[in-house]
């Protein structure tokens, strides 16, 4: 398994495929060689997990009673392959290069009740198969209503749908037991090779019939016989679901000249109907960022040239004390806060955050990585956690230094297991669950001694060698002096409670990126193709511009009103965005998905509480520096006696 093949691993990082702002037009890099195909060429089908929207459990092909080959092999995977649950297997299902076939019969098999049982659940589950061919993966395509709007497709085909029969009122479960695969290819005009460039299928439920004994894969069909014409166009006399009923699989392979290009292949699977609405996302999140630019350029400009101004030409203090604020607490406004050392491991948690996010986008919009490469784009995201370890430890060493403190070994084992941790034991329960369920989507021991290592072999050694680095680099100097008698904080308005002013702080960075985050709920829960890297980076920037401003403009406030304990408040300020990423998340599960099961519950809300951890980090750490860097700034203007 390529989870313990490193080398494999870092080669993804550095060259595997991302895609640019929505599908990339050309060659993508590394990531998958064209094939090149000649008539009767063979092409092996191999087949993927079973998916659900309803559960979110895959299962294996072969876990239900489907036809198998006499050896099953597995198809090497990558550390994201096997995250996802993705189980890449060969299949019965074979064909030649340009050679049309009809009516093949695959196999024959009769379930027991336990197994014809196990189809009527993935039915009523919405299961579907999941195929690949030259590494596209098999699509449904679906014809909109507007003749004009181009085509949508599914991935993945249905097991087979519930019904009734005419004149009944009893419900069955049919089972999708023929396939109609298209294969388009893109032929060179010079030369008779051609590369595969679609991969579609429309499947029916028919009860095949057949006269005398069966005779394996030559046994003449009466249901379905090219000879006599007969072929397979609809649904009409469906193959129920029965134990110890007979189940033929048949299929039908066409082959299609297509005037698309092997590099541009994947476009269509990826072509964003409703980029409208990413524009109206973004015009949206840029009003907020006008909005909150405008209030930092009036107080930067206006309020602060003003304050400083005065306090460097009067000569009387008390008439300075008069005018505002802020800058009576310059004295403690640089006062270390209570848990320094935890604030230090969340502000390097989030910078190691920051880090990863900006260079698997940058590597996205750049085109390094490609859908074909299936789980590069979580390998590429968990390397880079683990490589970003140097800067989370040599940030919160610095900082730590700055609060003068001499602790820096605990601050660093706390930076390196503190939020890995909590991720991994969340993650190791949720694992247990998926386990229990018996699906292909549990994380093989292997796999998860893989990440042990990557997170003890190599991310808290990088942390412990940043934060070295930083702790002996000379610390950051106060802009003023701290007193050494703390002062007292006056009462401040009901608006600026703590809680209010961070719980308000939270609400326009989320603002900014929830219509974007509709469509990434989307792609992770609804099994949706989703490549717009270009909208998504804008997004990123507008969150990044979104978070320090508001905490720029609330830390404004808070200073002005005497309250100087702004270290803490500006990083949850920031971060309280989390909390309604949440609560998102928690009407986007009641309003847009159908999951019914308990299991499957648990998991979306356990995997999007990571996420929501995450988020958290990442924003707090943006507010914190951007708070940081503004109070740096106003009072290293001032002359201060």
């Amino acid at each position: 398994m390529a989870t313990t093949r490193p080398v494999m691993a870092l080669l993804l990082v550095a060259a595997a495929v991302l895609a640019g702002a929505g599908p990339a037009r050309g060659f993508y890099l590394p990531g998958v060689a064209p094939a090149d195909y000649r008539m009767k060429d063979p092409l092996a089908v191999k087949v993927n997990q079973l998916s659900s929207i309803k559960t979110q459990l895959p299962y294996s092909y072969y876990s239900l009673p489907f036809c198998k080959p006499g050896t099953i092999v597995d198809s090497a995977e990558n550390l994201g392959e096997v995250l996802r649950g993705d189980r890449i297997e060969n299949s019965l299902y074979v064909f030649e290069m340009m050679e049309p076939k009809l009516c093949q019969i695959v196999c024959k098999i009769t379930p027991n009740q336990g197994e014809a049982q196990d189809l009527k659940e993935k039915i009523d589950d919405e299961y579907r198969i999941n195929m690949i061919l030259d590494n596209l993966p098999l699509v449904v395509p679906i014809k909109r209503l507007d003749q004009e709007a181009p085509t949508v497709y599914q991935q993945g085909v249905h097991i087979g749908v519930k019904g009734q029969y005419s004149g009944s009122k009893e419900e069955k479960h049919f089972i999708h037991n023929h396939f109609t695969f298209l294969v388009k290819y893109h032929k060179d005009a010079n030369t008779d090779i051609a590369r595969i460039v679609a991969f579609e299928v429309k499947p029916y439920s028919i009860k095949h019939e057949y006269d005398g004994d069966w005779k394996g894969n030559a046994t003449p069909l009466k249901t379905c016989d090219p000879h006599s014409r007969r072929l397979v166009v609809d649904s009409d006399s469906p193959q129920e679901v029965e134990a110890s009923k007979e189940i033929i699989f048949t299929y039908d392979v066409n082959f299609e000249e297509s005037p698309i290009k092997w590099a541009s292949r994947w476009d269509t699977y990826l072509l964003m109907a409703d980029d409208q609405i990413h524009w109206f996302s973004i015009v949206n999140s840029l009003m907020i960022v006008l909005f909150l630019s405008g209030m930092v350029a009036m107080i930067m400009l206006r309020t602060l040239y003003r304050d400083i101004s005065k306090y460097n030409q009067l000569e009387d203090q008390e008439d300075a004390q008069e005018e505002t604020g802020w800058k009576l607490v310059h004295g403690d406004v640089f006062r270390p806060p209570v848990n320094a050392d935890l604030l230090c491991v969340y502000v390097g948690t989030g910078v190691q955050f920051f880090g990863m996010l900006l260079v698997t986008l940058l590597f996205a919009i750049l085109g390094l990585l490609s859908p074909s490469n299936r789980g590069g784009l979580m390998t590429a995201m968990l390397l880079l956690w683990v490589f970003m370890g140097l800067f989370a430890g040599y940030s919160s060493s610095r900082l730590y230094k700055m609060f003068k403190g001499s602790e820096w070994k605990n601050v660093t084992i706390k930076t390196a297991l503190m939020f890995p941790g909590i991720v991994f034991a969340i993650f190791f329960v949720l694992n247990a669950l998926i386990w229990g369920e018996k699906s292909s989507g549990a994380v093989p021991f292997t796999t998860m001694f893989a990440l042990v290592l990557l997170w003890f072999g190599i991310s808290v050694p990088l942390v412990f060698v940043g934060s070295y680095v930083g702790f002996k680099k000379p610390a950051m100097e106060d802009a003023v002096r701290t007193n050494k008698i703390p002062r007292a904080i006056p009462e401040q308005p009901w608006y600026m409670n703590p809680v209010v002013s961070v719980l308000i702080g939270g609400i326009l960075p989320f603002g900014a990126v929830f219509i974007e985050l509709f469509f990434i709920l989307t792609s992770i829960w609804l099994h949706q193709f989703y490549y717009i890297f270009g909208f998504l980076f804008l997004v990123f920037v507008i969150l990044i511009l979104t978070c320090a401003e508001i905490t720029i403009v609330l830390c404004y406030f808070q200073l002005c009103g005497e309250d100087y304990q702004w270290w803490w408040r500006s990083y949850l300020t920031a971060g309280s965005s989390a909390l309604y990423l949440f609560l998102y998340a928690t009407f986007y599960f009641f309003t847009k998905l159908e999951i019914t099961k308990t299991v499957s519950g648990v998991l979306y809300f356990g995997y999007m509480l990571i996420a929501s951890y995450a988020f958290f980090v990442l924003t707090g750490a943006i507010g914190f520096y951007a708070c940081f860097w503004f109070t740096r700034l106003i009072y290293s203007s001032v002359k201060i006696d």
